[in-house]
């Protein structure tokens, strides 16, 4: 049986599984659904039944206070549920719907709330209006406690409509706990199964498959560390095709880093015969230049001398560029770790190239074994970059280093000038820079070279800076 076919089969009967408990599930929870629905639905009723019951309370309360002390504020809050009952009533129909014995009871409620108060509009409409008639209506009426049958009945209505509901709630109740139940229930037989099944296919599978698999595996660690072998497999499924496609793949990168390793060689080789042949040129422009000022000397009008001191400073520069592009190029050379006293690497590279009206600031910085030609050439062109870009008058440059469990977070912090965020992209780029182009010493070459050099290195770099409040270069650095 072929592989795919093992694995199908396997995968047919937890997906049969799968199906058997989702369906088992869907059944169930449909019926939890329509039981929660209800329990919401009832919350609502209740809830309803509640705050129209407080409303009339409150409206019988008002009525009373006002015959008692004949204070018409009392029949704020009458007069508020004159309003509000009938809405609230008729929510409630609405939720209950029709032809059940709740309907019946709340339309009882409803008749005998209406009773009431026409008879309580009665009384206060003659207490207003006509102190004899209320006489007659209070040895009438409220002496017989007609007001509070009414309300008494009412409140009996109410008690009864509600032990109808929580009776209904019950009962959905039990059953949505017995469809959580049963859904437990299911859904564990199920999941056991499905694990069963699972753990067993994946156990003959891999059992069968993990001895192949492991060569291959193998395989590709010596091809990541650029040992090309080749694997052999007999078998006639799957896997031998992937290890065709291993073998094929092995002798072709064999082939491609070879033919690589001799380009890069070749281009580094260009890259210094170009370089050489470009300066000899720009060496004879300069010297054609300091001839012609020191043999016309007396000839030459200002604005002809003006012009041939532009010459050099073009030549000065595009030797600088020059250099910088060898420099790039080399990158790809790689170099063998050794170990790395940095303050003292770092104290001689500042040495040569800050000013001693700088004031300079170096912190405590780690032992390293790494390779010394790369971070050297980080810290001299972020140094460098802040000398540049900071005024001599009051300079400041800090270097210190924070170590954290697997790395180690070096910062090269200046005063100078800052950079605007929206450069804090560009600068990395080659031929970039925030100097005018004439200018000798920028080249945009150093942050290129720092970057790539810590993109080799799987570090990261980051910058913190704003105009005219400084710069900040934070890197990372690993011990190989």
């Amino acid at each position: 049986m072929k592989l795919s076919t093992q694995i199908l089969v396997a995968f047919t009967l937890v997906i049969l599984l799968s199906v058997a408990d989702s369906y088992t599930n869907y059944r169930l929870s449909k019926k939890v659904y329509l039981n929660s629905q209800f329990l919401a639905k009832s919350e609502e009723i209740i809830r309803n039944s509640n705050k129209t019951h407080k409303t009339i309370i409150e409206m019988q309360s008002a009525f009373r206070g006002y015959l008692l002390t004949d204070d018409k504020t009392f029949l704020d809050s009458y007069f508020a549920g004159l309003k509000k009952v009938p809405d609230l009533i008729k929510d409630q129909k609405i939720r209950i719907g029709s032809n059940n014995t709740q309907r019946s009871i709340l339309d009882s409620i409803s008749l005998m709330h209406n009773s009431w108060q026409r008879y309580s509009e009665q009384i206060i409409k003659s207490r207003k209006e006509r102190p004899d008639a209320y006489m007659n209506l209070f040895e009438s009426s409220l002496k017989k406690y007609v007001g509070k049958k009414i309300n008494d009945d009412i409140a009996k209505k109410f008690t009864r409509f509600d032990r109808i509901e929580y009776k209904r709630r019950k009962h959905h109740t039990d059953m949505l706990l017995e469809s959580l139940r049963y859904a437990r229930t299911y859904s564990l037989i199920f999941l056991m199964l499905t694990i069963t099944v699972g753990m067993l296919s994946t156990m003959f599978i891999m059992y069968v498959t993990n001895k192949r698999i492991t060569s291959m595996v193998r395989l590709a660690e010596n091809i990541s560390k650029g040992n090309f072998t080749i694997v052999k497999d007999t078998r006639n499924d799957e896997l031998t095709a992937l290890a065709t496609s291993l073998n094929t793949m092995s002798g072709k990168l064999d082939k491609n880093i070879h033919e690589l390793k001799n380009r890069n060689a070749e281009l580094n080789k260009f890259a210094y015969v170009v370089s050489h042949d470009l300066k000899a040129p720009i060496r004879g422009i300069h010297n054609v230049v300091s001839w012609i000022e020191e043999d016309l000397e007396d000839e030459l009008s200002p604005e002809l001398k003006r012009y041939l001191k532009i010459i050099p400073q073009k030549t000065k520069r595009m030797e600088a560029l020059i250099n910088g592009l060898l420099d790039f190029a080399r990158l790809n050379v790689k170099a063998s770790p050794e170990y790395i006293d940095t303050n003292a690497m770092v104290h001689e590279i500042a040495d040569s190239i800050v000013p001693r009206n700088f004031r300079l600031e170096i912190g405590t910085l780690p032992n390293l074994f790494t390779e010394r030609i790369k971070l050297e050439q980080v810290f001299t062109n972020l140094i460098s970059n802040a000398v540049k870009y900071t005024p001599h008058d009051h300079g400041l440059i800090q270097i210190s280093c924070q170590t954290f469990m697997h790395f180690h977070e070096f910062s090269v912090k200046d005063n100078g000038i800052g950079i605007a965020r929206e450069y804090h992209q560009k600068i990395f780029e080659i031929f970039q820079t925030l100097r005018e182009q004439n200018e000798e010493e920028s080249t945009g070459v150093g942050l290129a070279i720092v970057k790539k050099i810590i993109d080799d290195h799987q570090e990261y770099i980051t910058l913190k800076s704003e105009l005219g409040k400084g710069t900040e270069f934070i890197f990372t650095w690993r011990n190989n």
